[in-house]
């Protein structure tokens, strides 16, 4: 009987007992992916917020509402995962044209100042880089990240862009 209670404590302790001194999941390639992503995305919120004033077209709206819908949540996983792995965010470049470089960010240019059609070309050229940007950093991720949950949500960022990507091309000539 002794011998049958200390099994089952032994079953029942396992799992704690593994989580304890185990090996971190994560490496270098999945910290500098969530630090590169979360300022990428925070610039395409930055674009989606752009959109309401400056177009008629349902299409577009409906596009953005989207883009912002899924990409909160990922900036909000990233953080996560970046505070549990005790690493910082990194901040996001901006200068005062609007420019960056980092993180396979575009350039807005003048964008903030079109208006009806000129703003839905220019946004859907511009968000169509951005979110191959987006899948270039995320192809990226797979081949070296070994966090599986970064590595999931990789994944998920290359099989929702690419489709939003085919979206937006149809819709360019459009608008």
């Amino acid at each position: 009987m002794l011998r049958l209670l200390a099994f089952a404590a032994l079953v029942l302790c396992a799992p704690f007992l593994a989580s304890c001194g185990s090996p971190a999941t994560h490496n270098s390639a999945d910290v500098a992916f969530a630090q590169g992503m979360v300022p990428h995305h925070e610039q395409a919120l930055e674009m989606t917020e752009l959109v309401a004033s400056r177009t008629d077209s349902p299409h577009v709206v409906d596009l953005a509402t989207r883009i912002a819908k899924a990409q909160e949540p990922e900036i909000d996983q990233l953080n996560s995962r970046l505070r549990e792995w005790g690493a910082p965010k990194q901040a996001s470049v901006h200068t005062a044209d609007g420019h960056t470089g980092d993180h396979g960010m575009v350039e807005l240019g003048n964008l903030a100042d079109l208006r009806g059609t000129d703003f839905d070309r220019q946004w859907l050229s511009l968000m169509i880089q951005h979110h191959r940007g987006a899948v270039e950093m995320a192809r990226e991720h797979l081949d070296a990240g070994t966090d599986p949950a970064t590595r999931k949500l990789a994944q998920d960022v290359i099989t929702a862009q690419e489709k939003e990507i085919a979206e937006m091309e149809s819709l360019l000539p459009q608008g």
